[in-house]
């Protein structure tokens, strides 16, 4: 038989136990929390590949079907009635006339983008405030000494100068006696 202090409802558990069981079923929550993601990410992946996928295999098929549609477009104007020649002549020109207009909205659209202005500005604003900064003076080490070798002009730099040097071993040895 169990002991009943460790029964999850019994009433007479420790704090002790309580703070473990607490501390168990946290430990618990948190790596199903973490299995879950790591679930759903893996279905998002999957989801997006699969999307991915099916996007490419759309456009190759576009793709295959321009030149049908081309041929299409010129035998339908032949239909009409001018020769064959010119139908895929009007075909050519129409795609060629399609391009120029398209291009013609993408040089418009293309001239409206401006440089970001704030970043720009901000960027200015914090190298000018760096400018002004200069780094505080890191002591220099010299060879034998315990303490390193401070070059400023303050009163402790210059008292830190003048005080004598001692070996670490020196310093040890009379601290503990």
């Amino acid at each position: 038989m169990s002991h009943p202090g460790n029964n999850a409802g019994s009433a007479d558990r420790s704090l002790g136990q309580l703070v473990a069981a607490a501390t168990a079923e946290m430990s618990a929550l948190v790596h199903d929390e973490i299995a879950l993601a790591k679930a759903e990410a893996r279905q998002d992946v999957r989801r997006g590949a699969t999307g991915s996928v099916a996007f490419i295999v759309a456009g190759v098929l576009i793709v295959f079907a321009l030149p049908v549609l081309s041929f299409a477009a010129a035998y339908g104007i032949h239909s009409l009635g001018p020769g064959l020649g010119l139908s895929f002549l009007y075909t050519g020109l129409g795609f060629i006339l399609l391009g120029i207009l398209l291009g013609l909205f993408a040089f418009v659209k293309l001239k409206k983008v401006k440089p970001p202005r704030k970043s720009i500005a901000s960027a200015k604003q914090t190298a000018a405030v760096l400018q002004g900064v200069r780094p505080h003076p890191r002591p220099a080490v010299t060879a034998g000494a315990s303490r390193p070798a401070v070059t400023g002009s303050t009163q402790a730099d210059k008292a830190l100068e003048k005080a004598p040097v001692q070996d670490k071993a020196s310093a040890v040895a009379r601290s503990s006696t």
